[in-house]
Order: structure tokens, then sequence, then C-alpha cells
């Protein structure tokens, strides 16, 4: 009988780690300021030495499971080109950093991201990698910084096989 105690005792110990890094804390609370309806203006560059194309279009984001996740709904054009997307961005309590899959209808790749906030909390900063068609194996490089409660901006940079990194694309989001 004293196994069982020992393991009713392990498991009730696993359970209380589980339980505790999925409760949601303060990182959450961060992504939570991106909640809400938003207009977007959008640029995109195909090369580093021609100008952007520009776009509007609109984004809905709400957190889910009880203030996890963080969920976005975006639409408008990419490059004259209907575009939607979606995302979740996360903390992981347990890698301690922030984590973001992204899927559109114009690939069909998921895109996979992690990284970190800034001690003062107003950027936060992730990488991914993927082996572009055309480029080949490239870094990108994700920044979404807090401007005020009603403006924030994303920008995607994207290196490759030769350390070379370029701006891709940005966009403002402004609280509708």
């Amino acid at each position: 009988m004293e196994t069982g105690r020992e393991g009713t005792q392990a498991v009730q110990e696993m359970m209380d780690v589980y339980k505790k890094l999925g409760t949601p804390g303060e990182p959450h609370k961060l992504l939570s300021r991106m909640e809400g309806s938003w207009e977007t203006r959008t640029k995109a560059w195909v090369s580093p030495d021609q100008p952007p194309s520009e776009s509007k279009g609109t984004a809905e984001h709400k957190m889910i499971f009880d203030g996890r996740y963080l969920q976005e709904n975006m639409s408008g054009d990419m490059m004259g080109t209907p575009f939607t997307g979606i995302g979740y961005m996360g903390y992981d309590n347990n890698t301690g950093k922030y984590v973001t899959v992204w899927l559109d209808d114009m690939s069909t790749s998921i895109m996979y991201f992690e990284g970190t906030a800034s001690p003062d909390g107003k950027t936060i900063t992730q990488t991914s990698q993927y082996n572009d068609p055309i480029q080949g194996p490239m870094v990108y490089r994700a920044v979404t910084t807090f401007i005020d409660d009603n403006t924030f901006g994303f920008e995607m940079y994207g290196k490759d096989q030769t350390g070379k990194e370029d701006k891709m694309m940005e966009t403002v989001y402004t609280r509708r």
C-alpha cells in the first residue's frame, strides 16, 4: 500500500507543476494589449532597392482559452492580391518564450516563431526558419512594438544564406 500513496503523491505533484505552467501570467497580459478591432496599413518589399507596395486591411484580435493565447484574423491585400491570414500567439511558461504560429491563403506553409520580450515590455522579438523556394534557407525576424494603447507595429525581416538581412514588411495596427 505504501507504493500506492507514493504514486498518488507523485501524480499530484506532477499535476501541480502542469497547473502552474498552464496558468496565464504577466506575459499573457502583455498579449492582451493587442485584443480588439484594428485597421492595418502594410508596406511590403519585394526587393530592398524597390519601393514597397502599400495596402490597407483589418484585423480582429481576441484572447482565447481563458487568456492563454491571442488569436488574430487578418484580411486585406498583399501586393495587389486579396489576402487573409490567421495567427495564434502565446507565452510558454515552461520555455519562457513567446510563440506564434501563422497561416495564410498565400502559401501552404505554417510559420512558427519563437522569442522574447524586451525588459520594458515594449517589444517582442521572435525568429523563424524557412526554406524559401527562391532564396533557399532563411531566418525571419519578427518584431512587435507597442506604441501606445491604440497603436502597435509589426515588422518582419529576412536574413538569407549570406547573412544579409532585409526588411520584408511592416504593418501598423490602429485601434478602430
